[in-house]
C-alpha cells in the first residue's frame, strides 16, 4: 500500500518547513507499517521560495498556475501514485498518533475517506471557541476539514475531485459527494478525533472582526455565491500571511 501525502502551497515559505519536518516524521508511521508514502508539494503559483523549500525537503513540486485552493489540490492528486490520498495545508501539522490512526481506518476495510478534529495553535478565546463549534459539528456531520483530508485514490478521482468551480469550501461541497457515494455502496466517512491535526490560527490574528464580516455579509447577500469567486473569497487569496 501507498500513500501520497499532498500540500498545497500559495507563498508558504514561513511555515512550509515546519510542516514538511513534520510530514516526513510522521509518515514514518506508514514506512513502519510496510507501506510506502511520497510526499508531494503544489505550488501554487508562489512569489517566494515555496517551491525551493520543498524541493529541499525532498518533496516532489509540481506547479499550478492558477491561484485556487481546489487546482492546487487536484494538481497534486494529479501526480500521485498512491493508493491513498493524504491532503494537508501547509500550516497544519499531523502527529504520527494522527497518521496512525489513519492506517487504523484504511485497514478496516470499510472506510472510503476521512479526516480529523482540529487544534489550533493560539491562546486565542475567539479562535478556541470556532474550533470548538467546528469540531462538534464535524464529527456530527461527517465534514472534513479542509486542512487534513484522506480518500481512496480511486474514489476521489471518480468524483471528479475538490470543485473548481468554488475558491472555498471546497471541503465541504467534497464531503458531501463523499457521503453520497459512502451510503450508496456501504462504505464509512470518519472523523477522526483522538489525536486532533495541530493547524494555525493565522487567519484569527490576520483579520479583524469588520474583514469577518465583509466576508459573511457577502456570503449571505449572494447566497453563497461569493464562495465562487476569488474577491468573494479574499481571506484566503489576498495574500496576507
Amino acid at each position: 500500500m501507498k500513500v501520497s501525502i499532498i500540500v498545497p502551497a500559495f507563498n508558504e515559505e514561513r511555515l512550509l518547513p515546519a510542516t514538511l519536518a513534520v510530514l516526513v516524521e510522521a509518515a514514518r508511521t506508514f514506512d513502519d507499517a510496510g507501506w510506502s508514502s511520497e510526499l508531494i508539494v503544489c505550488d501554487n503559483n508562489s512569489t517566494d521560495r515555496t517551491a525551493e523549500i520543498a524541493r529541499a525537503a525532498g518533496a516532489r513540486v509540481v506547479f499550478e498556475p492558477v491561484n485556487q485552493i481546489s487546482r492546487a489540490r487536484n494538481a497534486g492528486a494529479a501526480l500521485a501514485t498512491g493508493e491513498w490520498l493524504v491532503f494537508v495545508d501547509a500550516d497544519s501539522h499531523p502527529s504520527a498518533a494522527l497518521f496512525a490512526d489513519v492506517l487504523s481506518a484504511i485497514n478496516r476495510g470499510d472506510c472510503m475517506a476521512g479526516g480529523s478534529t482540529v487544534a489550533v495553535d493560539s491562546t486565542l478565546l475567539v479562535a478556541r471557541v470556532t474550533v470548538a463549534i467546528w469540531n462538534r459539528l464535524s464529527r456530527s456531520t461527517r465534514w472534513l476539514a479542509g486542512s487534513f483530508i484522506f480518500c481512496e485514490t480511486a474514489v476521489f478521482r471518480r468524483i471528479g475531485g475538490f470543485s473548481e468551480q468554488l475558491y472555498a469550501a471546497e471541503e465541504l461541497d467534497l464531503s458531501r459527494r463523499l457521503k453520497r457515494l459512502a451510503r450508496r455502496e456501504g462504505k464509512r466517512i470518519v472523523v477522526l478525533h483522538r489525536h486532533p491535526l495541530v493547524t494555525s490560527a493565522r487567519k484569527a490574528h490576520l483579520y479583524t472582526w469588520r474583514d469577518a464580516l465583509r466576508f459573511y455579509g457577502r456570503l449571505v447577500l449572494t447566497g453563497g455565491r461569493a464562495l465562487r469567486t476569488r474577491d468573494g473569497a479574499f481571506i484566503w487569496y489576498d495574500g496576507r500571511r
